[in-house]
């Protein structure tokens, strides 16, 4: 049963091309958050502000076409227009998601691993396999993660869709780095190659969390499986709860709810 909780106020910040936000506010919706839709240009003029909300989500998609390269635009604008607001609400432990896209714009801003003072210091580049990858994967939590989003979680089974999904880090990046989820097998092992790491990321990287586990982003898309009859195999008796992607978005809202 679904716990219902109160005061617990998301905003999804979209974009022309954006198209999980509404799967992503089911996901927080059903552990009773009170969603809003904004675009970058209503919060940059005041219409929405930061202060109001405990969780900023930026969705999967195609922002802005992905014309200058996936999340690349809408990274500057939020380096241009909404630093100003996006850095104190970090600092003040507001908590950051980004979804497949919205992970490549945390990236590509700054933000991830961050601080944004810092700058870009890791990408998501293409898939080894050369194409577009649309397929179920599993992902298996990190336990030493400092990541709020991904406490208590096992393995899950979530689906993913990006053509740039591979995590790369210079090497001395790469070594700090947070990893929240990894890309393994059914029994959560990781080394499991093609297609259980479905684009070559580093160390079967999926997730990663900035210093504080505050700030979390993962290229998989946990939103399209926060029911068992979303999973491909649900007839034949194969889904459970446990697998289920809701589990991130309840750790948020139980989260906050704590503050």
């Amino acid at each position: 049963m679904v716990t219902i909780m109160n005061n617990v106020n998301v905003l999804i910040l979209r974009a022309p091309g954006t198209n999980r936000d509404e799967e992503t506010a089911a996901a927080f919706a059903q552990f009773g958050a009170t969603v809003t839709p904004a675009t970058v240009n209503q919060v940059a003029r005041a219409a929405f502000r930061l202060s109001n909300y405990q969780c900023l989500v930026i969705p999967g998609g195609f922002a802005y076409g992905d014309d200058l390269g996936a999340g690349k635009v809408l990274a500057s604008e939020l380096n241009l227009k909404l630093r100003h607001e996006i850095e104190p609400f970090i600092e003040r432990g507001g908590l950051v998601m980004g979804i497949c896209n919205g992970f490549q714009t945390l990236v590509k801003a700054g933000i991830l691993p961050g601080p944004m003072s810092k700058g870009q210091q890791v990408t998501l580049t293409n898939n080894d396999s050369g194409r577009f990858e649309c397929r179920w994967v599993y992902l298996t939590a990190n336990p030493q993660s400092k990541c709020v989003f991904t406490r208590g979680i096992g393995t899950i089974y979530v689906p993913v869709a990006h053509g740039e999904g591979k995590l790369v880090a210079p090497p001395e990046v790469a070594g700090t780095l947070d990893a929240a989820l990894y890309y393994t097998d059914s029994d959560g092992n990781r080394g499991a190659g093609y297609p259980a790491n479905p684009n070559g990321s580093i160390e079967d990287i999926a997730g990663i969390t900035d210093s504080t586990g505050l700030v979390f982003g993962l290229m998989p898309h946990p939103e399209n499986h926060i029911r068992t009859t979303q999973h491909p195999r649900w007839t034949r008796r194969d889904a459970t709860e446990t697998s289920l992607g809701s589990a991130i978005y309840r750790n948020a809202v139980e989260w906050i709810k704590r503050l």
